[in-house]
Order: C-alpha cells, then structure tokens, then sequence
C-alpha cells in the first residue's frame, strides 16, 4: 500500500491519457454533468461484464452474514456470529532461542529472530493439505521507529514516521538502531497450528525464517548481470541485498510467495548534479540527509548502510553504490518450504512500484500469465506472458525469466489492448534511448510511458474470480487530481474516495491482447458512490480508498480499505466511514456487505483464509500511527491494540472464524 507520507513524488510527466480521460469519452462529459452519478452507472459500471438475471439469482445468498456498522471503536469489530483472536504481532519470536518481546525495547540481534513491523500482503501455505497446520507468510512493509525504540532516549514526543528517526550530536544514527529498523522489514516465515478451542500458536519449526533489508539474493531473468544492476557487492551484477517496502504479494502456480518491491525508492539519495533516468523516473531522493531513515548516517560506516548513498563516489559502479537502487523494485521469489534457497528477484515482471502480482488460473499446455499494478499516482497495470507452458509437478520460477512484459491501454469503448514492452516493439528501439530488453525493464516506467499506456489512479491490489476468469483491480484514490480532470469516473476534484475496475478476455484466455472492461464500483458514502444500474453504496457497505483484494474460491470478492492512519478525532472527507475494514462482494449480483472494522489508526490488509475456507486470515497495518507527538510523550499511543495493556501498539494478523465451524462469509 502506498501512503501520503513520504510517498514517492509523482513522476510520470509524459502526455498520456489519463483512465479519467478514456472514461469521460465513454460515457460523454456532457451527459456526466447534466445526469451524475446515474449515467455514470448506466454507462460505465456493469456494462458487458455484469452478471444476467439467471446468474445473479443462481448465486444469491454467496453472503450471508449480517454486516457490521462503520465503527470508530479502538478494537475488531466481526459479525454475530464470529470470533477474532491475534496471532503473531509485531516481535513474537519465530528463531534462535526465540527471544522475547520487550516493548519498545528488543535489540536489532532480537529483531532479526523476531517477526517484523507493519504486516501487509501473506499467505497461509497448507502442510501437508491441512486446514490446521501449515506456514504463514508475511510481508512488512515499512516501520514506525518511534514504536520500535519507544524506551529509548529521545524517541517520546517524535513524529510519525520519517520525522521519527533520532540523530545524534555528531549527525549520525546509532548503529543498533539502524540494525533493527533493517531487520524489521522483510519478511516473516512462521509455522502456525490450530490449538484445542480454535485457538492459532505460532510453532517453532525449522522452516521459520526471516528475510530483512540485509539478506543476500539473487537477479534472475533478462537484467541478470546487466551493467545497471553492477555494484561494488556484485561487481557481476547477478546478487542483490535485502528486500524493502515488501506491500502486496503473489502466490505462484509452483507453490512458491513473491514479496513486493513498492515505495523502495524513498530509502535511497542521490546528490548527483543530474540523477540517471533510473532514478529520477522513480523518486529517487535529492535531500542531503536523504533516505526515509537516514541508514547511510549509521555510525559505523557499514557497507550494508552506506549503500543507501547512491550518489556518484568511485571511478567505476562497481566501486560505488550508484546502481542500488537499480536492484529494487522487483518481485521476490522466496520458497515458504526451503529455507535455505537464496530470494530470487524475477527481473521480467518488470521495474516499478509493484503492489503485488495476482496469477490466472494456470492451465497445463499453456502460458502462466500474471498482473501487476503499479501503486503510485497516475502509473500503469502490466500483464507478463510466459514463453514456456505450465506443467504441473515440473514447472518453477524459472518460466518468469523468459516471456513478454505487457502494459494496458484502455480505450473509450470499454475495451482495452496489452502493449508489448519487449524490444523493436511500439517503438522500444536504440535509436528511442531503449538499448536491450535489460535497458527496458530496469526502466520499465519510461517504456510504459512511451508506448502510450493508460495512466491510472495508484493500481494497487488485483483479484481473479476462479470461476469466471474475471480480473479486477482496486484503484485507491487520487488527491492530486484538478477539477479540470473531473470525469465520469471519478465524478470529484481530489478523489478521495477510489474505485474498482474489472475486465475479461473473449472465451476466458488470458494470453489474449485484448479485453473488455467496465468498472465494478465506485467508492464513497451514498450520495458519491455509484453500484449496479445507478444505485448506491449505503450504511452496510458504504467505503473508500478500497486497496487489499481477494477472491476466495466460492468467487467471493473480499475488498480491505486504505483511508490512511485515521484516529477516531480525525475531520475530514473520509470521517464517514469510520476505521478502515474489510467488505465482501459478490461479483455476480453486485452485494456487497461490510464484514469488519479494526482499531484506531490501522490499515486493514492482507487476507487469506486455510483451503477450507474456515479460517481466515488478515493483518492490521500500524495501528496508533495517527497519534501526536504531545499523545506520545505522555504514553498515549494511538491505539491499545493488540495488547490493550499500555505497551505500544503492534501490527498483528487477526485469525477470524465461525462459531458454528463453517465457511466464512456464507
């Protein structure tokens, strides 16, 4: 997930149109104006994609608990019916000698055998087929120093985030606390088993594992050696160090995770004259202290904090970091079962803010084929096609090294076409600055840009209904739109409020170049949001910024929101709707129902239930983050949870079940 503060700059300068654009077109700005949100609905939300009668009667009742109220409560709200328990927040040891959480406290040697800060994307990954055993995977996205360090001098009364870091007289960061803000991001890889009562425990196993800001890993796929990705660590250009910023994920066909590489552009600086393209195009920072926690500034002058520092320092870029950056913003590829296979970067999926990938169902004989949406304003959705076939039992994450690299264009008659990013393709030649296939990805931004793809409202998590095939994307908001650019489909200057577009292929075949889109809803309270044959989202579903999506295999559409680290004073356009939660939609009849709300200051994301769909799983994302510095220094934190016992809060997945043992959502 992205977030305005510290967010990358927007980058995209070039003159492509706006999704605004194209869906002003379709529906005709003149009647938009004169008919609002009604013609909106007729003209762009069902379209040719909406279920017939038949369909939506043949799958009423795919919800059927009763929803929960908005909340502004600091606790988890599920329907009657359910129970929430916590499981595994932020320090709970899963290694080593499994060392305890302190709050405030733990050393960085702790925090790499502890489970990290800000949970985002996981997935449950089944032992054996079990729906009671097996290994969670999860991403942490960012960290909140002044959460981490809480006991330590210096840390009451600090900022939220990046004005949260302390610098010492002489400039520079302790050493310890540099370590353990590192170890904090990553990944976490735990066992966890379903204990007499329902209860979930994390398990000790020897597959439990941290992957931080420091573990080494492997470029595969066409960058692999290329002269950008060519550092003084691997002066060959084939190793990387540590993942950052890990939002969203992806689960492959092969039963491997794939981590996400999206706001990993603010951690580095460059104080060069004139940054290189494959920088600049991605924010790289220009301040003179530069990178969101300072980690060059560390005391020690560590190679693996200095390396932060991209600017110009050697002779050569193999005796400088100058090309660290270009080793982030990719896919990792981690194996949940083999913790000692290095993390692999899959360079063919492209170089950008990735939120995540969502893979179609994989068909043996046929290409895998996977999208990916890059969360920043106005950026793209990119489609890879492998060049190899699925087999089962033989294919691995290799076939993501070879294939082709598609960015969409969206088009004013509700259909669409995935532009090639590969080399001689829609101009992506020497002689437009494009030198090889390396050249492309490393900067696949730029190649977007020049092929004309569809600017887009900060792409973050997409979905695939397993049972129809149809692809949906969550498009979050976009506060920086003008009222010049208001338009059918997002009928406000400043869109605060996101939406959702769906699309499909002719026959269900995702290699196809072509689709038909339409938009499955568009948030905001009753009097701005727009559903169905111009009706409205009201008290039982009513929300924005929709952000988290999944599609379970009954084809419910499980939708989490994003409105920021709002706290229960918070005045503003998105106080309507109380704490960010989670919805559940049925893409057949257009229902949707509000199924949870969380505490004070939380996003709610990540969500994944066991195979028989009986538990499911969700994390909370920086709960208290709202909270003033004047509330800290007093040890008013924001939020209790998960502990409510006045230690500071901690991101934490929440395991949901039904009291009755059935599937949740029926």
């Amino acid at each position: 997930m992205g977030y305005e503060y510290g967010d990358e700059p927007p980058g995209n300068t070039s003159a492509n149109r706006n999704f605004y654009d194209v869906m002003d077109a379709r529906v005709g700005r003149r009647g938009f104006l004169m008919a609002g949100l009604a013609t909106l609905a007729t003209g762009l939300i069902g379209g040719s994609l909406s279920a017939t009668p038949a369909q939506a009667q043949g799958r009423s009742g795919l919800i059927g608990f009763k929803p929960v109220p908005v909340s502004y409560a600091d606790t988890v709200v599920v329907p009657e019916g359910y129970t929430a328990r916590v499981l595994g927040p932020v320090g709970t040891p899963i290694l080593g000698d499994l060392p305890a959480f302190r709050s405030g406290a733990n050393t960085g040697a702790e925090q790499e055998r502890q489970i990290g800060q800000h949970h985002d994307g996981m997935h449950f990954f089944p032992i054996d087929g079990s729906s009671s055993d097996g290994l969670i995977v999860v991403n942490h996205e960012y960290i909140e120093p002044r959460f981490l360090h809480a006991a330590k001098d210096g840390y009451r009364g600090v900022a939220h985030n990046l004005a949260s870091v302390v610098y010492g007289a002489d400039g520079k960061r302790d050493d310890d606390e540099v370590r353990m803000e590192m170890a904090a991001h990553g990944v976490s890889v735990y066992r966890t088993t379903r204990q007499a009562g329902g209860t979930w425990a994390v398990v000790a196993d020897p597959r439990n594992r941290r992957v931080t800001a420091s573990t080494p890993m492997e470029i595969r796929g066409p960058v692999r050696g290329a002269a950008a990705v060519r550092t003084r660590f691997s002066p060959r250009g084939v190793m990387a160090r540590g993942t950052l910023s890990n939002c969203a994920h992806g689960v492959t066909p092969w039963n491997t995770y794939l981590a996400a590489e999206e706001n990993w552009s603010s951690y580095f600086l460059n104080l060069d004259a004139e940054q290189p393209r494959e920088h600049a195009r991605y924010g790289v920072w220009k301040h003179p202290r530069g990178g969101r926690y300072g980690w060059h500034l560390a005391r020690s002058g560590a190679d693996d904090c200095i390396r932060f520092d991209a600017s110009t320092r050697a002779a050569s870029a193999t005796r400088d970091y100058r090309n660290e950056p270009n080793t982030y913003g990719w896919m990792v590829e981690i194996d949940p079962f083999n913790p000692e296979a290095a993390p692999i970067k899959r360079t063919h999926l492209g170089r950008f803010a990735h939120e995540g990938v969502v893979f179609a169902p994989a068909v043996e004989g046929a290409p895998v084929v996977c999208y990916s949406g890059d969360d920043a304003r106005f950026e793209y959705i990119y489609k890879f096609v492998s060049e190899g076939v699925w087999e089962p039992g033989r294919t691995d994450g290799s076939i993501l090294d070879s294939g082709t690299l598609y960015v969409a264009r969206f088009n004013d008659d509700g259909t669409g076409e995935w532009l090639a990013l590969a080399p001689g393709q829609n101009g992506l030649t020497p002689e437009n600055g494009f030198a090889d296939l390396a050249d492309i990805l490393v900067n696949t931004r730029l190649a977007a840009d020049h092929v004309g793809a569809t600017k887009m409202d900060r792409p973050e998590w997409g979905a695939i209904d397993p049972n129809t095939g149809a692809v949906f994307f969550t498009l979050t908001n976009n506060t920086r739109r003008t009222q010049a650019e208001v338009d059918a489909a997002n009928p406000r200057a400043v869109n605060n409020f996101g939406h959702i577009v769906r699309w499909n292929y002719a026959g269900g075949d995702h290699q196809q170049a072509r689709f038909d889109w339409d938009l499955f809803v568009i948030a905001g309270d009753a009097r701005t949001s727009a559903v169905g044959e111009g009706g409205a989202l009201n008290d039982d579903n009513i929300f924005a910024c929709p952000d988290g999506l999944w599609c379970d295999k009954d084809s419910r559409l499980w939708i989490q929101t994003d409105m920021g680290d709002v706290g229960p004073d918070y005045e503003g356009p998105l106080k309507p709707f109380g704490m960010n939660g989670l919805l559940a939609a049925d893409p057949a009849t257009g229902e949707i129902k509000r199924f949870m709300t969380g505490p004070w200051g939380q996003e709610c994301t990540g969500v994944i239930t066991t195979p028989d769909g009986t538990t499911m799983f969700v994390n909370f994302q920086h709960p208290g983050a709202h909270a003033t510095p004047a509330q800290f220094a007093v040890g008013d934190y924001g939020s209790g949870f998960p502990d409510y016992d006045r230690t500071v809060p901690r991101s934490a997945t929440v395991v949901i079940t039904k009291d009755d043992g059935g599937v949740i959502g029926s």
